[in-house]
């Protein structure tokens, strides 16, 4: 015992003191690597002796493998003994080593401390042949300095002297040339302004300046004289030379120039279209763009070379038109207001978007920002203009012959686009009650239409198809966006779509829901004596051929609708403001002719519904307990399958174009036909062996209609979609598991219990009451089986599983330390 304790104190002694830091261990393994597991870090003596010995077997050659590590420890030992022996003289020659190290370091700071001292004298040696070159260096550039600024100095003072006796000569054209040169020059003399000579010189020519502005000032104003007078001398080689001194001058005077040759220019007009005159009316806006277009002309004819071209005074004379005319433009209309009627507004919208898409054409619009307090029309996102970009004439009396001439599309780019026409915004309420009352009348109109014309003929191509009043109804919304977005692309437009919404859900509500056939109270018309002698009766259907036809045609006409509308509004998002398009929004309007849609199925679904409850209602009254013998379908399964062979097809063939929707249809009126078909079966009461097994084959015969309803009649055999077999599948099944229930003996208890839960799988008591009620049991009877019934319920799974496992567990941890111990004390006992 305590030879044992003995040895595990010395092995805790012996791993605290082998125990190296991550460090050293990464070190040794990177100058001994090893693969041997026995000079791992993390050696598990257990681990190891497992990968030895894994099983009871491999103990066999135990004694070999003992012999193995005794070998490999007595080689360890001599590699320890020869390292040691190799260590003894080491510390020796480690102090030798360290002062024949020391000695060297004396010896190589020596050296560096003598190169040190000749590097110092060597540039002290350069500093001395280098300061004669240095100061003959300033020198130079001293002297370079001061003979540039003697030039400069000179040729500013012979510059000014000669700006001054041209300016008074008014040689223009020299001038031009040496103020810019001068004042070139006297940029290089700014930092000089402290001596009085520079300063004297540089006010001569700021005085020069002003003399010259002035000068020229006056020149033009005697050339170009004020409203009231002839004009004088006209464009001249010295006003030419004057506008090239101008670009040199302070821009004030440049600016001056232009604004008095523009307001000269265009005081003609000022006179010929006052407020008073007839010509300033809308209906002859055109004569206004004509006058502009020859004051243009003639402009380039005798003024073009006065200019220089970079003035672009061209474009400058368009656009203080246009300002101008649009001022004017907005008096006349808010004076005559009450005069202003759609087509006349149209006539002079149209006009002015033609000539403002002609001034995209000609003029770059580089002159609209940069004059102060003008800003840059915003330009529209896309092409939005309708109108032709042809000659203007200058007679109003095709105005509405214009009016109906297809319309082309503006520049997408145009800078001048609402230059002059953002002055009939404010004016657009005309235009806008007018379309209000156009979409009133076409609505009415759809409507007497629709009334006279009667709903679509069954058996011909307007049969299920889409209404002709909705694509009018579109085409025309389409041409109303287009010409409003064209007009205005700000709060105009959000009227617009605002009108648009309202006879949206008018049409919706008139035209579609107002015409779906009404039902009746009448349920059908076929007697349980009728069904069971297999009689056909087509009156059994609420609905006519035509009036399913009319169903479907306003059914494909909302889905069209929709689509339409959420492409309407897609088109007004990107032709509205970008700050106006999050109040672009029609899903109200989508949402109503989704109901219009949901309810048109809905129609369908109760109709074909409605025409099955008589051949349901018999089968529930029929005495299934007399049935004596299994035949073919009964004759309610005649008439259900007749009813679906008489509306599918005709609701196919009209909803061809609308697939989804059929498909709507069938997987409806499936989820509603089959519970239906549950129920009555309950209702049928003491059913036999027989009258089950008749009750089945009926079932099955209409699970087989129902798995061929999408494409029963039909020529063309298409699969039906997997969502509704699953559906149908499903429900019948149920239905059919039901009456193999009742087809079941009840007697064991137990049995008919168990097979009740497995075959139907259902918890509720009702039903299984109600399948009881089918067989015919008496109430005590079936009492004792609702006990059973209860008992027999499978309960819910706690979350523990508390029955026996047949899987084999995994070793727990305390196991597998227990066989190491067993494997350890064989080893020693071999050992």
């Amino acid at each position: 015992m305590m030879m044992e304790e003995e040895e595990l104190e010395f092995a805790e002694d012996l791993e605290a003191i082998l125990h190296l830091t991550p460090e050293v261990q990464l070190a040794i393994e990177q100058v001994f690597p090893s693969q041997d597991p026995l000079d791992r870090a993390d050696f598990n003596a257990v681990e190891y002796i497992n990968t030895l010995f894994p099983t009871e077997q491999s103990l066999a050659n135990i004694d070999d493998v003992v012999n193995k590590i005794r070998l490999k420890i007595r080689c360890l030992d001599d590699n320890i003994r020869t390292v040691v022996r190799g260590q003894t003289n080491v510390g020796q020659d480690g102090r030798q080593a360290l002062e024949e190290a020391q000695v060297a370091i004396g010896q190589l700071f020596g050296k560096i401390k003598d190169i040190k001292d000749k590097a110092e004298k060597s540039e002290q040696m350069v500093k001395e042949i280098t300061r004669d070159i240095k100061q003959l260096d300033h020198a130079k550039r001293h002297l370079t300095t001061s003979i540039t600024t003697l030039n400069h100095l000179h040729m500013l003072a012979g510059g000014v002297d000669s700006l001054e006796a041209m300016t008074r000569k008014r040689q223009y054209g020299e001038v031009a040339n040496l103020l810019q040169g001068v004042v070139n020059v006297l940029e290089h003399f700014h930092k000089y302004m402290g001596i009085p000579q520079i300063r004297q010189l540089s006010e001569r020519v700021k005085v020069a300046q002003s003399e010259l502005g002035t000068q020229i000032l006056a020149d033009f104003e005697e050339a170009f004289p004020a409203q009231g007078s002839k004009r004088a001398g006209g464009p001249s080689n010295v006003l030419r030379d004057a506008c090239l001194v101008a670009n040199v001058l302070d821009p004030r005077i440049k600016q001056e120039i232009i604004k008095k040759f523009i307001r000269q220019h265009l005081s003609e007009y000022m006179v010929l279209f006052q407020e008073n005159q007839d010509v300033a009316w809308l209906d002859k806006i055109d004569r206004r763009y004509a006058w502009i277009k020859r004051q243009l002309v003639d402009y380039e004819e005798k003024y073009g070379r006065m200019f220089p071209e970079e003035w672009c005074m061209t474009e400058r004379i368009a656009v203080e038109f246009c300002h101008i005319t649009r001022t004017e433009l907005a008096k006349v209309m808010r004076t005559r207001a009450k005069e202003i009627e759609v087509k006349l507004l149209l006539f002079a919208i149209q006009r002015t978007t033609n000539f403002e898409g002609l001034l995209a054409k000609r003029f770059s619009g580089c002159t609209l920002t940069d004059r102060p307090g003008v800003k840059k029309p915003e330009t529209p996102l896309e092409s939005t203009n309708p109108f032709l970009e042809d000659e203007i004439g200058e007679d109003g009396s095709e105005m509405e012959e214009d009016l109906d001439r297809p319309k082309k599309h503006k520049a997408p780019d145009n800078p001048f686009h609402g230059i002059i026409s953002k002055c009939f915004e404010s004016h657009l309420y005309v235009y806008i009650e007018s379309q209000d009352k156009n979409l009133g009348e076409m609505i009415d109109r759809f409507v007497s239409d629709f009334r006279a014309q009667g709903p679509p003929k069954a058996g011909t191509e307007d049969g299920g198809a889409v209404l002709p009043s909705c694509a009018d109804l579109f085409v025309y919304y389409k041409k109303c966006m287009v010409q409003c977005s064209q007009l205005s692309t700000g709060e105009p437009m959000i009227a617009f779509t605002t009108i648009f919404q309202k006879y949206l859900r008018e049409y919706a509500w008139k035209i579609l829901s107002g015409n779906l056939p009404k039902t009746s109270s009448n349920s059908g018309g076929l007697t349980i004596k009728s069904l069971l002698q297999e009689k056909e009766g087509s009156e059994a259907a609420k609905f006519t051929v035509e009036e399913l036809c009319l169903i479907c045609s306003i059914l494909s006409t909302a889905e069209y609708c929709l689509a339409t509308t959420q492409q309407l509004e897609e088109k007004l998002k990107e032709k509205v403001d970008k700050n106006l398009v999050e109040r672009i929004n029609l899903t109200g309007e989508m949402d109503t002719f989704s109901n219009v849609i949901s309810n048109s199925i809905q129609l369908l679904v109760q109709d074909l519904d409605a025409a099955c409850d008589p051949a349901l209602t018999a089968m529930s009254k029929m005495p299934w307990q007399s049935v004596e013998h299994v035949g073919d379908q009964s004759p309610y399964v005649t008439s259900v399958i007749m009813h679906i062979k008489q509306n599918v097809p005709i609701i196919r063939d009209n909803l061809a174009s609308t697939r989804k929707y059929f498909t709507q249809f069938c997987i409806k009126f499936t989820n509603s036909f089959i519970p239906k078909f549950i129920n009555h079966l309950f209702r049928c009461k003491t059913i036999s062996m027989v009258g089950a097994e008749q009750l089945l084959l009926d079932t099955h015969s209409l699970k087989t209609v129902l798995l061929d309803l999408p494409s029963i009649g039909s020529q063309v055999v298409r699969k039906a979609p997997a969502s509704y077999t699953k559906i149908v599948v499903k429900g019948m099944t149920r239905a059919e598991m039901i009456l193999k229930v009742v087809m079941a003996p009840h007697e064991p208890s137990v049995v008919f219990v168990d097979n009740y839960i497995k075959l139907l799988a259902d918890g509720n008591p009702e039903t299984f009451q109600k399948t009881l009620d089918m067989k015919g049991l008496k109430r005590s009877e079936q009492s004792s089986m609702l006990e059973l019934f209860r008992q027999r319920l499978p309960t819910p799974p706690s979350g523990t599983d508390g029955g026996p496992s047949l899987s084999f567990s995994t070793p727990t941890p305390e196991q597998e330390n227990s066989r190491i111990r067993k494997l350890e004390k064989l080893i020693k006992k071999r050992l």
